[in-house]
């Protein structure tokens, strides 16, 4: 399902995937990610920027309001993700994560040093206020829900009243 803050429905049924999209599996649309067209990333490959794919599989839990602690979701970041990610930081570069999903995959597999390390499983992990950011640098996405766990994630990485003035703002 679609966030309830998207409030239309897509025309072309085809865009309810990333243009990126690989695998079927996910219970909820990729939605930072629906904003890509190929064209646009052309664009950004065309400007040196290395784009890492990892497969993500989003469960239901995703925009409900928080009850407890433990939302699992799959990933699979291949070695080639891994090592892209970790060459791009190597060499001065800033990780850029696509989606909240995408965000809490890279803290997953990332190591106290930042370092990323290829794998798959389910991710626990739960970003508030406080959180110290290993993987990545910035973040693309939309507006979330109040109470939910995507809102307290990027309160963690803009902080809260810099999150709150942005909703206010666009209000």
């Amino acid at each position: 399902p679609l966030p309830p803050y998207i409030t239309h429905k897509l025309q072309d049924k085809n865009r309810y995937q990333t243009v990126y999209a690989k695998y079927e599996g996910s219970a909820a649309a990729p939605t930072a990610g629906l904003h890509f067209t190929k064209e646009l990333l052309k664009q950004i490959e065309d400007m040196g920027v290395n784009i890492a794919r990892v497969t993500l599989h989003v469960g239901l839990g995703t925009f409900r309001p928080v009850k407890v602690e433990n939302v699992l979701e799959h990933y699979n970041v291949t070695e080639t993700a891994a090592k892209m990610i970790n060459d791009t930081k190597k060499n001065g570069g800033r990780i850029i994560a696509v989606g909240t999903t995408s965000t809490r995959t890279l803290e997953s597999v990332a190591d106290e040093n930042g370092i990323i390390h290829p794998g798959c499983g389910n991710t626990e992990i739960f970003i508030y206020p406080g959180y110290k950011f290993k993987a990545i640098d910035c973040l693309i996405t939309n507006f979330h829900l109040p109470e939910s766990t995507l809102l307290m994630l990027v309160s963690a990485l803009a902080g809260k009243e810099h999150i709150m003035a942005a909703y206010e703002e666009a209000v």
